[in-house]
């Protein structure tokens, strides 16, 4: 089977930008990737686009010329980007095309994602009740994490701190205001035990990948990254994930980060050891702490001591969200994995700048998780 690389990234930045359709930043993340590629557009043979908010996103064809091209519309929950680069490979893969997009966008309002439960096969009770708030959700997950693996509330401020510090050096990040550990937990609890400053927000934004054929990469770059393999997994029968209408009774049963995370890395062919930094679901300071250990980064409690010991930060023996993840770049659906990934191609390229993590990494992770009960996850390599 033939190997997918990637050979161009864009970013159009994160946050909110009144005035300014989806599509336009999806164009502009387009028109930055296929630069960075040293491509043009009518050169790309097929792609996949996702976005929560745009009906149509593959209407960016008139911003970026009508050529014909498929541009297949996609949509998987927060794991959308890493379904859209799945597929955007997998036709490279399969012989079915050699140059490819990944794209994309969204534009989230204020107070985004309220809905009626019953949209996702929910009853409308879970609604009723408050469950059907993600914050609050979240909040009862690391509080039960909290209590059964000794994690404290230092810790999850700890995190916050640490991705609002990353933003700081990121030029395209949301939130880029530094903030300490003590503002942190002095800032309104929302959903106990997690504050203000410990959630992300929906916003607007969109991120473009170009891929092609391994073996034709040195036309295009002297750099590529490769795509060492993808994975999904939506949730099982018992596990108790975002908008599981009933908590699980008897023996717990695995995420489907767990899943997703040992498929992929039974398919790259390596393990966690080798992986030199990481980008996670940071939904809220919690999930950045459980998601740790879902991926296999660490065993359930070691959060703790790792985290104090700085072991997730840019210096550390493990980066963790260095552009600032999810907390300091919030979270537009359809583009946030491909932002993780854009991340993540800069690392192993050795261009992040004031982000840069020391050495020379090789091996890059990312990591998406949502509603309902879905994961991706990417490994990139040198």
């Amino acid at each position: 089977m033939t190997e997918a690389v990637i050979i161009g990234v864009g970013l159009h930045p994160f946050g909110r930008f009144p005035g300014k359709p989806a599509l336009d930043m999806g164009a502009d993340a387009v028109r930055l990737a296929l630069a960075d590629a040293g491509v043009t557009w009518p050169q790309i043979q097929g792609g996949y686009i996702g976005s929560y908010e745009v009906a149509n996103p593959d209407a960016i064809v008139g911003h970026l010329g009508l050529t014909g091209v498929p541009l297949r519309g996609v949509f998987n929950g927060c794991a959308t980007a890493g379904t859209a680069v799945a597929l955007a490979a997998r036709a490279i893969e399969t012989g079915e095309h050699d140059l490819t997009v990944a794209i994309g966008l969204d534009k989230h309002p204020r107070g985004a994602f309220a809905a009626d439960p019953s949209v996702a096969g929910i009853p409308s009770w879970y609604g009723q009740t408050g469950l059907f708030l993600t914050t609050h959700f979240f909040g009862m997950k690391i509080n039960r994490y909290m209590h059964d693996h000794g994690i404290s509330h230092e810790t999850l401020a700890r995190v916050a701190s640490k991705n609002f510090r990353n933003a700081a050096g990121n030029e395209k990040a949301w939130r880029r205001q530094p903030l300490s550990v003590e503002e942190i937990l002095a800032s309104p609890v929302l959903n106990y035990p997690l504050r203000q400053f410990m959630y992300c927000g929906p916003n607007e934004g969109a991120a473009a990948l170009v891929l092609c054929r391994a073996d034709q990469a040195h036309k295009y770059t002297g750099k590529p990254v490769r795509v060492r393999s993808t994975a999904l997994r939506s949730r099982r029968l018992g596990a108790f994930e975002v908008q599981s209408p009933s908590f699980p009774v008897g023996e717990p049963v695995e995420s489907p980060t767990v899943d997703a995370s040992r498929e992929a890395y039974e398919r790259a062919g390596i393990g966690p050891e080798d992986v030199d930094v990481a980008q996670l679901q940071d939904t809220d300071a919690g999930s950045e702490v459980i998601h740790m250990a879902e991926n296999g980064l660490c065993k359930d409690g070691e959060q703790e001591r790792l985290i104090a010991e700085g072991a997730t930060e840019i210096g550390g023996r493990l980066p963790v969200n260095t552009d600032g993840g999810l907390l300091g770049n919030g979270e537009p659906i359809g583009a946030s994995g491909l932002r993780q990934i854009h991340e993540i191609v800069l690392q192993l390229r050795g261009t992040a700048g004031p982000r840069q993590i020391p050495g020379t990494p090789r091996v890059g992770y990312t990591h998406l998780y949502g509603a309902p009960g879905a994961s991706a996850v990417t490994i990139l390599s040198t």
